[in-house]
């Protein structure tokens, strides 16, 4: 009786039922791999309790849909559209988070298949190393402080192109002109550079020469803007 109420109501003698010791077993390899990886990701990094919490669950619901579809294509082809659903429908975030998910998918996806020594290999290898890289800051840029994103916001009778040159050159390595936009109903030009200070020490000096320039409007600096961080 116990066993029947535990056993699809599809199943059949051609399909291999999943008995309730192998559910539990490879459920809790998941959970344990998941808290391992929601245990590095805390390390040296910013985070949410609501996405370490999906992380330390995802794998055991990955290893979940794995086992009841049990070589099924059509079911399986469905659980990847659901699954494309509820990513573009999520806000994106960064690429630390997203390699996180992907891999408590991958744990979970091992365990579901029954490999549950190497689930769990997997997992203390790829925790171990994020948290290897994260403690050798691998990928810092230790002159950041250096690259700035510079707006000015100037007169709409003011020809931008190359006004600001003479002054950035005193102060900058390099600079781009990335953005024009208008604001204050047209009155007014926004300007946003990219900056290679080459020394930002001297912030202060350049925002007072750039405000004699611009008629005393709105500068704003602030550290540069890296959008690849965000997948």
């Amino acid at each position: 009786m116990f066993d029947t109420f535990f056993r699809g109501i599809f199943d059949s003698d051609l399909v291999r039922v999943v008995s309730l010791t192998d559910f539990l077993l490879c459920v809790g390899t998941s959970l344990l791999a998941g808290l391992i990886l929601a245990g590095a990701h805390t390390f040296r990094s910013q985070y949410t309790k609501s996405f370490v919490v999906t992380l330390a669950t995802l794998p055991a619901v990955v290893c979940v849909v794995i086992m009841m579809v049990n070589g099924n294509i059509g079911t399986g082809v469905a659980v990847a559209g659901a699954f494309s659903l509820v990513r573009f429908r999520s806000a994106p975030g960064s690429a630390r988070e997203i390699t996180g998910l992907f891999l408590a998918m991958g744990a979970g996806l091992i365990a579901g298949m029954g490999y549950l020594g190497f689930s769990l290999l997997f997992t203390v290898i790829l925790a171990a190393v994020s948290m290897l890289y994260s403690f050798v800051d691998l990928g810092d840029r230790k002159r950041a402080g250096r690259y700035k994103t510079l707006r000015i916001t100037i007169p709409e009778d003011l020809e931008y192109t190359g006004v600001f040159d003479p002054i950035l050159e005193r102060h900058a390595v390099s600079w781009n002109l990335v953005k024009v936009q208008t604001t204050n109903m047209g009155s007014l030009f926004r300007l946003t550079y990219q900056l290679h200070m080459k020394d930002p020490s001297t912030e202060k000096e350049m925002i007072d020469e750039l405000r004699c320039r611009n008629g005393n409007l709105e500068i704003a600096v602030s550290n540069q803007e890296n959008a690849s961080d965000v997948l």
